[in-house]
């Protein structure tokens, strides 16, 4: 479960608040928020979409990269995420005037590719991670639920593994729903060959 520490601060009390001490801390709605330490499975299922994203991007040279730690600052900028995978256009950071100094990207043309990786506190990725990726523009934004730990209304009943993609189409995000052994179909990596069951089986 995650932790909340009750003040309410801005973007860069937080920035200038975070301590280096192997924790993971969010903004959600400027509340402090000390998310949950990782399982080894998570992990797994990061490292291995982090390595096919890698080898796709690298193979159609496009100026992307994954950063070890970053952060997304909302437009309302009452919350600051760093999500488990993302996907930064390095040719944009140069226009990014909190990148330099606190790792922070605000706009979506530098976000092709923003990934959460489904853990106990669901409801942030489904819904207010969700609302905020979309509401900045991001253009496209995986769910991995390898653990089937959403709510029925994401995942269906029974609940099963799914694997969401969220594109952007016009304001709003139309999600396809990837089980089993369907193809994931990806706008940005329209010809990367993964299904939803290797990225499940990858938690193994």
């Amino acid at each position: 479960m995650t932790q909340a520490i009750p003040k309410l601060v801005t973007h860069e009390e937080f920035m200038d608040w975070y301590p280096n001490n192997g924790v993971q801390y969010e903004l959600h709605k400027k509340v402090i928020v000390e998310m949950a330490p990782p399982t080894g499975a998570h992990e797994k299922v990061i490292a291995f979409l982090s390595r096919k994203l890698t080898v796709e991007f690298d193979r159609l040279n496009l100026p992307y990269g994954i950063p070890k730690t970053a952060f997304v600052k909302t437009h309302d900028a009452e919350s600051t995420y760093s999500p488990d995978i993302l996907l930064l256009n390095l040719n944009n950071l140069i226009n990014e005037p909190l990148f330099e100094k606190q790792s922070t990207v605000t706009q979506a043309v530098s976000v092709p590719l923003v990934v959460e990786v489904i853990s106990t506190n669901w409801r942030d990725d489904y819904y207010d991670k969700f609302g905020d990726y979309e509401e900045m523009g991001i253009p496209e934004f995986w769910i991995a639920d390898y653990a089937a730990l959403g709510g029925k209304k994401f995942i269906g009943d029974p609940k099963q593994p799914t694997f969401s993609v969220c594109q952007l189409v016009g304001d709003e995000y139309q999600v396809t729903k990837f089980t089993g052994n369907d193809l994931i179909i990806s706008p940005t990596f329209p010809n990367l060959k993964l299904t939803a069951q290797q990225v499940f089986d990858s938690a193994l």
